[in-house]
């Protein structure tokens, strides 16, 4: 699924929301993603770095001029 965000903040929320309605659904592909994820929380710190890393990926990508 493609999202679009113009914040960090922004894009989270979306993966999140959209996580929430793929665990409700019992999708295997996102379930398998999840239990990762949660084995990631598991190590102190990981889950930090984790979302650091992908907080400079997004703040690197440069704007789009929409006009």
């Amino acid at each position: 699924m493609k999202f679009t965000a113009a914040t960090f903040d922004e894009m989270a929320e979306l993966s999140k929301a959209h996580g929430t309605e793929m665990f409700q659904a019992e999708d295997a592909d996102h379930m398998a993603a999840m239990q990762a994820m949660m084995a990631l929380m598991q190590e102190p710190g990981a889950m930090e770095e984790w979302f650091a890393a992908r907080r400079a990926e997004f703040e690197a990508i440069p704007e789009v001029d929409s006009t």
